[in-house]
């Protein structure tokens, strides 16, 4: 749903192959995953069971342990559940996905749109080459609430913190937008893909 194109371009930029598909059988066959999406988190879970690609998600990512990447809708469908159509997630993250609860909405717009500052909440191959106040892109009107602390690799603050990126082995997912994110975003795609 969405971004994929723009992710294609910066990978290819990079240099890498890379092969967009929603076949169960390059999804068991890739060194690397990149779940991309922009949109609806009922729709896209709905878009995935009707693909049939679940299973396979979950094959690879939790049994043969290929390191994946979602990026902003993709890293919330790494989550339990969503708020947004009262939907089930995949799960691989002790999380809900809840709506932006700003306290001024004058001053704070949602959807949250823009730049914004990361903070490092953990140390990780993916932070190379970051620094500690990082920029990158942001468009979400929902946001990650995880419960464990340990797998929160990025916070953000539009008017209160929230997790902005996450990690666990070999499971990663960012709220921003690394693709439209300049160098850090290409620093951090190369990161992933090199890693």
């Amino acid at each position: 749903m969405g971004n994929i194109h723009s992710v294609a371009r910066k990978i290819k930029l990079l240099g890498f192959e890379y092969c967009v598909s929603a076949r169960a059988e390059d999804i068991l066959s890739a060194d690397r995953i990149i779940l991309p999406g922009v949109g609806h988190f009922g729709k896209a879970m709905q878009n995935l069971k009707e693909l049939q690609l679940i299973e396979s998600l979950n094959e690879a990512v939790l049994i043969k342990k290929t390191p994946i990447l979602g990026i902003c809708l993709g890293m919330q469908l790494m989550a339990r559940s969503s708020e947004e159509g009262n939907s089930i997630g995949l799960g691989w993250f002790d999380a809900e996905v809840v709506p932006f609860t700003v306290s001024d909405t004058f001053k704070f717009k949602v959807p949250h749109t823009g730049w914004n500052s990361i903070q490092k909440q953990k140390e990780s191959s993916i932070n190379k080459g970051l620094s500690d106040e990082e920029s990158f892109y942001f468009v979400h009107s929902f946001h990650f609430l995880c419960t464990e602390k340990l797998d929160i690799l990025h916070t953000t603050t539009y008017d209160y913190e929230f997790t902005s990126a996450i990690e666990k082995e070999n499971i990663l997912g960012v709220q921003y937008h690394p693709e439209k994110s300049h160098e850090a975003g290409l620093t951090l795609l190369k990161n992933f893909i090199s890693g």
